[in-house]
């Protein structure tokens, strides 16, 4: 069945304000492409129709904090143009034992001995894990599952997108994942995503905000990638979701946001340890609660 691309060209220089946009949205059906030698980048969109793809760029125009470069072209595409037309972008990455490999990498792909694959679908059927954010979250996940049996350990994604970071703990051996997200679409999306992984069942996903997500709920490791605002202003439910001896790994974080959640959050939880890793221009905040861990 044919599906439409919608791509508008943005500044370059407005890529990451943009990217955090669609980040904080949650819209797992928009994808943000660079081209950083040319200086170029693009909001992308693809969609099951025209009608649906221009109806969705009417409510994301008056979002941006840019306003495009010129009006969005629309295209058709079949199955194997919406293929190609991203693989030129998203390549396999891998963070200790597991890997997030392109579904069209499947055949070539040689998992070595002891590790797991997350496959990644394109366009709006997965989130690509490309941006510094989610990797950073990613990394601290896969350490933090190196240090024992993780079957024992309970996973909360805040704000999971399409699921990638949810579903990479369920393939790394967690034992409950659970996933939300205010955006009902990413919750289908994310839902989608575990089956395509053979996943159905081992993280459970649902439409929340913060509040509603984390209320009565507590976990080993917290994980959420979502705008440094809005981590700021959920502080309390986000440190209170964390079982003692657990873990709260921040991302979305600028490097010039750090230390103001930094000192947001260490104010809110004295005695908590607190590690910082960057990638790019973007931070992570890893907060370890006191106590003795599972």
């Amino acid at each position: 069945m044919p599906l439409t691309e919608i791509k508008a060209g943005i500044p370059a220089a407005a890529a990451e304000d943009v990217n955090a946009v669609l980040l904080d949205l949650g819209l797992a059906r928009w994808t943000l492409l660079e081209d950083a030698i040319a200086r170029r980048a693009w909001i992308v969109g693809i969609f099951p129709d025209r009608a649906g793809a221009r109806a969705a760029w009417l409510q994301l125009r008056p979002l941006l904090p840019v306003p495009p470069l010129a009006d969005p072209v629309l295209r058709t595409l079949r199955h194997r143009d919406w293929r190609d037309s991203y693989k030129s972008h998203f390549k396999a990455s891998r963070f200790g034992r597991l890997h997030w490999v392109p579904v069209w990498e499947k055949p070539r792909f040689r998992r070595p001995a002891g590790h797991v694959v997350l496959w990644l679908d394109p366009g709006m059927a997965f989130g690509t894990g490309n941006h510094e954010t989610t990797r950073l979250c990613c990394r601290r996940l896969v350490a933090l599952a190196e240090r024992g049996p993780p079957a024992r350990r309970r996973v909360i994604d805040a704000g999971c997108g399409s699921g990638i970071l949810a579903l990479s703990a369920a393939r790394l051996g967690f034992g409950e994942v659970t996933g939300f997200d205010l955006d009902p679409e990413a919750v289908r999306v994310s839902r989608a995503n575990a089956g395509r992984n053979r996943l159905t069942g081992r993280a459970h996903f649902f439409a929340g905000d913060l509040g509603r997500g984390l209320a009565h709920r507590q976990a080993d490791i917290v994980l959420a990638n979502i705008q440094a605002d809005v981590l700021v202003a959920g502080k309390r439910a986000l440190l209170r979701a964390v079982a003692p001896g657990g873990t709260l790994a921040l991302s979305g974080i600028l490097v010039a946001e750090r230390a103001a959640v930094r000192a947001a959050f260490a104010s809110a939880a004295p005695g908590w340890r607190i590690a910082s890793a960057v990638l790019g221009e973007w931070c992570d905040l890893a907060l370890t609660r006191p106590g003795r861990a599972c």
